[in-house]
């Protein structure tokens, strides 16, 4: 019989643990542990289950698949559920997005668009926003910002990356507009003192910032982006890596803002929890990848394929971006009036089931020890929350697609205690 305790103890320390729960299984949003104990879970494996845990459909095209035909790798043989979903996707994607390419993990789809942008050219360099998360291989680490502790004691790190302002209004106190404006005079100036347009590849952004804190940027600032990128010549990658697949209400939060990319970078809730990643580009602009320069084992791989053809179409068929922007609306406005109570909620803010609530101090500084603080209260209730940020004093809600009125109403009572419990003492 497995000592459990005992095998948990082995475990690599470099993974840190939010939760001391060990799971025994899981259906829609909730996660059960070895002794039967529910926990209500918005956390969503990191935006990752967003159909919900263990979705019937997914799961019977996992079985029916994994019964016929396990792998194949793509340079030998081409396997039906893979066409399956590069039909599904064009169906959702914008339309000049008409090229894909599968891998397995965030950080190997974000690295594969950096190469494609290089290749498709020319050019060696790379601008990121500040306070991005894009993974955390060499590549994808070089790429991130929103946290040290994901560089430290790594370097060197890839060169040629120049990390811009991301237009973060709450935290600059300024209004929207006045934040947009000077985030692309920012960026301007980079390009005038860092790394010039002609040498410049791509520029990369999440359309809502997830590790960052959850934050919306305004309208004009996606705009202006797109306006320079037109300009320069340079490619605009869309990492809708946690953004993606009906997480903000749309397929992809770049709908909200009519968003136009160069290249898409997708993961996490693509195939439900199997390992399975994207770059999806023009196929004009894929024609320049050297064929041969960029590929890998396990990308495509049949069963996690079946199982994302299964993800997209129970996501349209069960109305599930419906579902996300009216559970969003009431996620929104019960924190809001949760706000109103609790100052020490700085900001309330979010698109769709993506929603992030920051703590600031009486003196307006991050307070990562409140944010905390209220997220154990809230696991100690058995519900499961995360907190994002630099500071970590951002609690992000991800629950699934699937969630019920009254799962978010649970949800919001439960916080509610909690904060009432921390403040307290």
């Amino acid at each position: 019989m497995t000592n459990y305790q005992d095998a948990y103890a082995h475990l690599s320390p470099v993974w840190t643990h939010y939760t001391p729960i060990i799971a025994e299984r899981a259906e829609g949003c909730t996660i059960y542990d070895l002794d039967g104990k529910a926990y209500l879970d918005f956390t969503c494996g990191i935006g990752v289950t967003n159909t919900g845990h263990c979705h019937p459909r997914v799961v019977e095209a996992i079985r029916q698949q994994a019964g016929s035909l396990l792998h194949g790798q793509v340079n030998i043989i081409v396997h039906r559920p893979l066409l399956e979903l590069v039909s599904e996707l064009q169906s959702i994607m914008p339309p000049s997005i008409d090229g894909f390419f599968f891998s397995n993990s965030g950080a190997e789809a974000v690295e594969g668009a950096v190469k494609l942008a290089r290749q498709a050219t020319g050019r060696p360099n790379v601008i990121v926003m500040q306070g991005s998360f894009h993974g955390r291989t060499v590549g994808t680490m070089s790429l991130t910002t929103s946290k040290t502790i994901y560089r430290a004691g790594y370097q060197p790190l890839m060169p040629g990356v120049f990390v811009t302002p991301y237009p973060y209004a709450f935290r600059y106190g300024w209004d929207e507009e006045k934040t947009s404006q000077w985030c692309l005079e920012e960026l301007e100036f980079l390009l005038l003192t860092q790394t010039a347009p002609q040498e410049t590849a791509a520029i990369i952004i999440e359309p809502v910032l997830g590790e960052g804190g959850y934050v919306v940027p305004p309208a004009s600032y996606l705009r202006g982006l797109r306006s320079l990128c037109d300009q320069h010549g340079i490619l605009l990658i869309v990492d809708e890596i946690q953004s993606g697949f009906g997480r903000t209400g749309r397929w992809f939060a770049l709908e909200h803002f009519d968003l136009r990319p160069d290249i898409i970078t997708v993961a996490k809730a693509l195939a439900s929890g199997l390992p399975l990643s994207g770059v999806f580009s023009r196929l004009e602009l894929m024609q320049k990848w050297v064929p041969g320069s960029h590929g890998g084992t396990y990308g495509g791989n049949a069963v996690a394929v079946a199982a994302a053809v299964a993800t997209i179409r129970a996501i349209r068929d069960e109305h599930m971006l419906e579902n996300a922007q009216q559970r969003g609306v009431q996620l929104i406005s019960g924190l809001r009036r949760l706000q109103e109570e609790h100052p020490e909620i700085g900001d309330v803010r979010g698109l769709g089931l993506m929603v992030g609530c920051e703590f600031r101090t009486p003196e307006g500084k991050p307070d990562k020890a409140t944010a905390k603080a209220v997220a154990h209260a809230c696991l100690d209730r058995q519900l499961m929350l995360l907190t994002c940020g630099p500071w970590d004093n951002t609690i992000r809600w991800i629950p699934p697609l699937v969630v019920q009125q009254g799962q978010v109403t649970q949800a919001l009572d439960i916080f509610a205690d909690a904060l009432n419990e921390v403040m307290e003492k």
